[in-house]
């Protein structure tokens, strides 16, 4: 008999606004199954990313089905899981655990999704020379969607510079020598000039974010010859693409990336295969009554 009922959640940190619940509830609606999404904010609780251990054993032990883990718990949780698959083992992060015959093993849904969101988004986009604007944990699963999809180099900026340089060498190990590299803010004006024509910038930090409002570098460093992908999804229209779109980019909202990582989870849970251009649709649509209520 085919189960028709889930249990699943969200484990992290300040997660009250998320879309997940939403989005997983709607797309299980239209397939006539019974689907709680429940949220599990250690702020709420009042315990540390590090209990990230006791709350997945609780979850087992209460019958969830699986998890979707987000920050500050990606990689604090792993330990305290039974398996890895590939792509999670080879990004040491975590962002979904499915729960089978009592074992907890982790995925990572973050790469497939900006991967799926690219492919379908950019598909002509060339790969020679992208830069890529954060390292933490939204930008190493973006650099390795992106390396995945052929980049020929990804070069990576961020305002910690140590934490650009254990991405890069964590990269050059799984994909080859000299496909990642580190660089440190004030080369952005160089990095983008050569990206001009044969690549593109890749931004993964917070900035855009209805908090976090702004550029995340001078809009004079834009070029028409460069795509622009976001991983910021609200809103969906970030300043960043805003300024990209006037000037001629190509250019990726953060909405793709958002729904192909939940898509991914979804078939994950359940064994069934969600409808992606539903869940699309939906994204779009909740990201803009969370900006903009009616």
């Amino acid at each position: 008999m085919t189960k028709d009922s889930f249990l699943v959640g969200l484990i992290g940190s300040g997660i009250g606004p998320s879309l997940s619940p939403a989005l997983h509830e709607r797309e299980a609606d239209r397939q006539g199954l019974r689907y709680l999404y429940r949220l599990i904010d250690i702020d709420t609780l009042g315990v540390p990313p590090e209990a990230v251990g006791d709350l997945v054993r609780a979850a087992r032990d209460l019958g969830f089905d699986g998890l979707n883990i987000t920050h500050p718990c990606k990689q604090l949780v792993i330990p305290h899981l039974d398996a890895l698959a590939p792509q999670a083992e080879a990004l040491g992060a975590v962002n979904t655990v499915v729960f089978e015959d009592g074992r907890a093993v982790g995925h990572n849904t973050d790469v497939t999704g900006f991967a799926a969101s690219f492919a379908r988004g950019l598909p002509d986009a060339p790969l020679e020379r992208v830069v890529q604007l954060g390292a933490g944990g939204a930008g190493a699963a973006v650099a390795h969607a992106t390396l995945t999809l052929g980049a020929g180099r990804v070069t990576l900026v961020d305002a910690m510079p140590e934490r650009s340089a254990a991405l890069a060498d964590s990269l050059n190990r799984h994909f080859g020598d000299g496909r990642a590299a580190c660089a440190t803010p004030d080369r952005l004006p160089e990095l983008l000039a050569h990206a001009d024509g044969i690549g593109g910038v890749v931004h993964a930090t917070p900035t855009g974010m209805a908090a976090h409002p702004g550029l995340p570098f001078p809009a004079e460093l834009l070029h028409p010859g460069l795509w622009v992908a976001e991983v910021v999804y609200r809103p969906l229209e970030t300043e960043l693409l805003r300024t990209g779109r006037a000037l001629g980019c190509a250019t990726l909202d953060g909405a793709g990336m958002a729904a192909f990582q939940a898509v991914d989870a979804f078939r994950l849970f359940t064994g069934r295969e969600p409808d992606s251009a539903r869940m699309l649709a939906d994204i779009a649509e909740l990201a803009d009554a969370v900006v903009a209520p009616k």
